[in-house]
C-alpha cells in the first residue's frame, strides 16, 4: 500500500527504485591488553593505518575535484590529527591493542567535538568516518559502506560520509535518502554538485525494508513508499517536464518579462571552474579560498601560490564578475596558525574577520595576492569579507583592502542579524552586500546546520530569514547598491523567485543548480515574484511560506 513520508528535500530530481541499505557500522574492538613489549609494534600499526586512511581519502579527493575534494582533504587531515595520534599513543603504552586505542581516543575527541557549543558537533559523523576506516584496515575486515549491485538502487542510510558521497556512480545511484543530516550538511552540498536526486532528514529512514521500491522527490522532500503505477507516471511526466524546460533555457538569467538576475556559481577553487562554465554561470557568486589554506594547517600558502590559484579562476571569466570571499577560518575550519585552541564556543569567538583582524599580516598577503592576480584581466574583481557584524567591522576589512591597493568593489557578508538590521549602516563602507543564508539561518535561530535534529530551523523558508533578506535587499536598493544570495537558499528554483521578489539583486549557486533555476525564473514575471514573496512573509512557518509562494505563482 502506498504511504507518504516527508523529509528535507536537497537536490532537485526524482528517483525511483528499489532501497539499498548502507553496510553496517565497523563493530568496536575487544578491550585486551597487551604486553609492554609488544607497544611498539602496535604504535606501528596505527600510524601505517592512519597514513594509509589519509592517503585513501586524499585519492578520493583528487578522483572528485571540487567541492568534495576540499572536504575529504579536511578529513585527511583529520585522521592525521598530532594530539589524536599522541593520545593513541598513550594508550598503546599503557596496554591497549592499536585498534582499541584508535577506537577510545576517538571517542574521546568525539565527546570534545559534540560538547563545543554544537557548533562542531557537525563534523562528528566525518569523525565516525575516519576511525570507522582505521579500524576496519586494522581489523582486517572491508570497510562498509555503498553496497555492490548490479542493478540501480534508492540508497538509505543513517547519514553518509563525504569520502562515500563523493564517489557515488549516479548511474547505479538513482537517489539517496539519509535518516541524519540537513539542507547544507556535507552530504547534500555533495549531491547537488553530483546532480543526484537527495531526502535528509528523514525520521524511520533506517526502518526502510531492503528491497522495497520507493519514489524520491528531491525537490519536495516527499518519499513515496510502494508508489502506485499512477503515482510513478506522475512523478515521472514532472521529471520530464522538468528536464524540458532545463533544455529549453540558456542564456543570462531573468524573469519573464526581462528582469535580469545574474546567475552565479559557487565554486572552491579551480577544479570547479568547468563546471560553471558547463552550467552557463555568468561569473562566480561565491569564490571560497579556503583550499589553499587547507593544504597546510600550520602554515599559510604563499603569495606567489596565491596569485597563481586566483588567476586561474579569474581567467575564465573574462567580461565576468568574480566574487571573492576571503579565507573563512575558525569554528568548523580550523588552521592551527590561526585558531585559537581553547575557544569554548567557536562558533560565537573568534572566526571568520575577526580572525583576519587579529592576524592582518594574513589578510594583506592575501588581498595582495588577488591585486596581482587580477591586473590585465577584464574581469569584474569583487572581495568580500565573512562574518561582519557592523559598521567598524567592515570599515576595518575595506580600510585593509584599500591599503593593499586593491582595485576590485569591498563588500560585506550579511550571515549575522546585526548586519541584516544595520544593512544601511554597513553600506556606508563598502559596496554591496551578500548574504550568506546558511550561517545567517544559523544565528537567527540558533541552530547547527549540520545538526539533523534542528534540521527544520535550518529551512531557508523560514519567515522569519525572508524577513532579514528583505531588510538587507530594502537597504542596498535605498544606497543605490547590489545585494545577492550565495547561500544554499539560491539554489532552490522556487525560493529564487521569492528572493528576487525580495529585492535580492544576483543569485549564486552550486552549478549543477543553476540550469533548474533559470529556467524556473523565466516562468514568472518580476511582479508575480514580488507577490509570492509577500505571500511567504505572511505565513507563520517554512512549510506554510512554501505552499503560500507556490499558490501565488501556480495562479490558485
Amino acid at each position: 500500500m502506498e504511504t507518504t513520508l516527508r523529509g528535507v528535500g536537497v537536490s532537485h530530481g526524482v528517483a525511483i527504485g528499489e532501497v539499498r541499505h548502507m553496510g553496517t557500522a565497523v563493530l568496536e574492538p575487544p578491550a585486551k591488553s597487551i604486553p609492554a613489549g609488544e607497544a611498539e609494534r602496535e604504535q606501528g600499526r596505527s600510524r601505517q593505518a592512519v597514513d594509509a586512511v589519509a592517503a585513501d581519502l586524499m585519492a578520493r579527493g583528487n578522483l572528485a575535484g571540487g567541492e568534495a575534494q576540499a572536504v575529504l582533504e579536511a578529513q585527511a587531515m583529520m585522521a592525521q590529527d598530532p594530539e589524536l595520534m599522541a593520545d593513541v599513543d598513550r594508550r598503546i603504552v599503557v596496554g591497549s591493542t592499536a585498534e582499541r586505542a584508535v577506537y577510545d581516543a576517538f571517542a574521546a575527541y568525539r565527546e570534545l567535538l559534540a560538547g563545543a557549543g554544537e557548533y562542531l558537533a557537525g563534523r562528528v559523523a566525518d569523525l565516525d568516518d575516519v576511525r570507522n576506516r582505521i579500524v576496519a584496515r586494522l581489523l582486517g575486515v572491508p570497510m562498509p559502506g555503498v553496497p555492490d549491485s548490479d542493478h540501480p538502487y534508492v540508497l538509505v542510510a543513517r547519514d553518509l560520509a563525504p569520502a562515500d558521497t563523493a564517489l557515488l556512480d549516479p548511474s547505479l545511484v538513482l537517489g539517496f535518502v539519509t535518516e541524519e543530516g540537513g539542507p547544507t550538511s556535507h552530504s547534500a552540498i555533495l549531491a547537488r554538485a553530483l546532480g543526484v536526486p537527495a531526502v535528509v532528514a528523514l525520521p524511520g529512514a533506517g526502518e526502510l525494508a531492503e528491497g522495497t521500491v520507493i519514489a524520491v522527490d528531491g525537490s519536495t522532500g516527499d518519499i513515496f513508499v510502494n508508489p502506485s503505477e499512477a503515482k510513478k507516471a506522475e512523478l515521472e511526466a514532472a521529471a520530464a517536464e522538468r528536464k524540458a524546460a532545463l533544455a529549453a533555457s540558456s542564456g543570462p538569467g531573468a524573469t519573464a518579462d526581462g528582469h535580469k538576475v545574474p546567475l552565479l556559481a559557487n565554486v572552491g577553487g579551480p577544479a570547479d571552474v568547468p563546471a560553471a562554465l558547463e552550467a552557463g554561470a555568468e561569473g562566480v557568486g561565491l569564490f571560497r579560498t579556503e583550499f589553499l589554506f587547507l593544504d597546510d594547517s600550520k602554515n599559510a600558502p604563499s603569495e606567489q601560490k596565491q596569485v597563481e590559484a586566483y588567476r586561474q579562476v579569474l581567467e575564465a571569466f573574462p567580461e565576468g564578475r568574480v566574487v571573492v570571499r576571503v579565507l573563512d577560518a575558525g569554528a568548523d575550519k580550523p588552521l592551527d596558525f590561526l585558531t585559537p585552541a581553547d575557544e569554548p564556543n567557536p562558533a560565537l569567538g573568534v572566526r571568520g574577520l575577526r580572525t583576519l583582524l587579529d592576524h592582518p599580516e594574513v589578510l594583506r598577503t592575501q588581498l595582495t595576492a588577488l591585486a596581482k592576480a587580477a591586473e590585465g584581466l577584464p574581469v569584474y574583481l569583487e572581495v568580500m569579507a565573512p562574518m561582519v557584524a557592523d559598521r567598524k567591522d567592515a570599515r576595518a576589512f575595506a580600510d585593509a583592502c584599500r591599503e593593499a591597493g586593491l582595485q576590485a568593489k569591498f563588500g560585506a557578508m550579511v550571515e549575522i542579524p546585526s548586519a541584516a538590521l544595520r544593512a544601511r549602516s554597513i553600506l556606508q563602507e563598502v559596496e554591496f552586500l551578500s548574504l550568506g543564508t546558511n550561517d545567517l539561518a544559523q544565528y537567527t535561530f540558533a541552530a547547527d546546520r549540520q545538526v539533523g535534529a534542528v534540521s527544520r530551523l535550518q529551512d531557508p523558508w523560514q519567515p522569519a530569514l525572508l524577513d532579514l533578506v528583505a531588510l538587507s535587499a530594502e537597504a542596498a536598493k535605498a544606497e543605490g547598491k547590489s545585494c545577492g544570495v550565495c547561500g544554499e537558499a539560491a539554489s532552490d528554483p522556487l525560493l529564487a523567485c521569492v528572493l528576487t521578489g525580495l529585492g535580492v539583486t544576483s543569485l549564486s549557486m552550486g552549478s549543477a543548480s543553476i540550469p533548474y533555476v533559470r529556467a524556473t525564473l523565466a516562468k514568472y514575471t518580476l511582479a508575480q515574484c514580488e507577490r509570492a514573496a509577500g505571500a511567504a512573509r505572511a505565513a507563520d512557518s517554512a512549510e506554510e511560506a512554501r505552499s503560500a509562494a507556490q499558490a501565488v505563482l501556480s495562479g490558485e
